[in-house]
């Protein structure tokens, strides 16, 4: 089942074309909308909300039409935006309980609800300082907060880690991944990151120009390769165990990878597994891990991607 149906969307300012003939169907589950800055995403998700109008075109938000609809949608939509939008004075609790009340929720419904959202988000002892004083990604936080109090029933996140450091991003895709897995709310994120949108979502859309370029199951786009890796050790405590495994390979003509402490080898045909068991077992070495290597959403769109010490879950041999 789709959350959002698009058909034929465009948009046109006097000097530049956002959008351009997007068709597109989004399913439930967590949605990464990907693209380069500059490729439509914000335009699409202000379209979609009913805050703009599309030159032409349309599109269905939880059968809601965005032409006749738009406050429909926008109630059963939560928006983070990407910009930073939080007033300084103000703290966690009184923004958060505030937009919860414009929602039309009761005070005291607002009031826990505010709670148990900020809870959520790892917000609550904080909650009661002045946003002015917190970091990027206290800020970012409070913002999902926002689009989740009123218990949407799909969420648009407009590039939710921007400022982030690595280990607030990791946090902040850990709690987008749980807003679907936990509450089953539906969830479009936008992100120019495309291994962030491997590891949260179950769907991808991207577009450049305007333009869908593609929209596939994440799993289709991860399928896996006709390599193997393959990580060794050696039992009596060797540094070299990766380079002796390779040189052992290379001489069966099995023409190994080195990157780190992983080696990548071609499956060649069916005795390739047994082959690979065989050749490091005869150097007396330790077999960590064998298995199938999976495509890197960012190789498919032919972007760079750190191979090393990356490999996705396979099946084990």
């Amino acid at each position: 089942m789709s959350t959002i149906s698009i058909q034929g969307l465009t948009k046109r300012y006097p000097r530049v074309t956002a959008l351009e003939g997007l068709s597109v169907e989004v399913p439930e589950g967590v949605c990464g909308l990907v693209g380069a800055n500059g490729a439509g995403k914000s335009t699409l998700i202000k379209i979609l909300l009913g805050l703009t109008p599309a030159t032409s075109g349309t599109a269905t938000v939880l059968g809601d039409d965005i032409h006749t609809a738009a406050t429909a949608i926008r109630r059963n939509i939560g928006y983070m935006p990407e910009h930073d939008c939080l007033p300084p004075d103000a703290s966690a609790a009184e923004f958060v309980m505030h937009l919860a009340r414009m929602s039309g929720l009761p005070v005291d419904a607002a009031r826990q609800r505010t709670a148990d959202t900020l809870r959520h988000v790892g917000m609550y002892e904080e909650r009661y300082r002045p946003m002015g004083g917190y970091s990027t990604g206290m800020k970012q936080r409070v913002k999902l907060a926002q689009a989740l109090v009123h218990d949407p029933r799909m969420v648009f996140l407009d590039e939710p880690t921007n400022g982030l450091d690595p280990t607030g991003r990791d946090e902040m895709l850990d709690l987008i991944r749980k807003v679907h897995t936990r509450f089953g709310i539906s969830v479009l994120v936008t992100s120019h990151l495309l291994g962030e949108l491997e590891r949260t979502s179950d769907h991808v859309v991207v577009i450049d120009g305007g333009r869908l370029l593609r929209s596939e199951s994440t799993g289709n786009l991860t399928s896996q390769t006709h390599t193997l890796v393959l990580e060794v050790l050696d039992p009596a405590g060797g540094t070299d165990a990766t380079e002796t495994a390779r040189k052992a390979l290379a001489e069966r003509d099995l023409s190994p990878r080195a990157s780190g402490d992983l080696l990548y080898v071609p499956v060649t045909g069916p005795d390739t597994f047994d082959l690979i068991r065989d050749t490091v077992s005869a150097q007396g070495l330790g077999l960590v891990r064998l298995q199938r290597d999976r495509h890197r959403i960012a190789e498919i769109f032919g972007e760079p991607a750190a191979r090393e010490g990356s490999a996705g879950d396979g099946d084990d041999h």
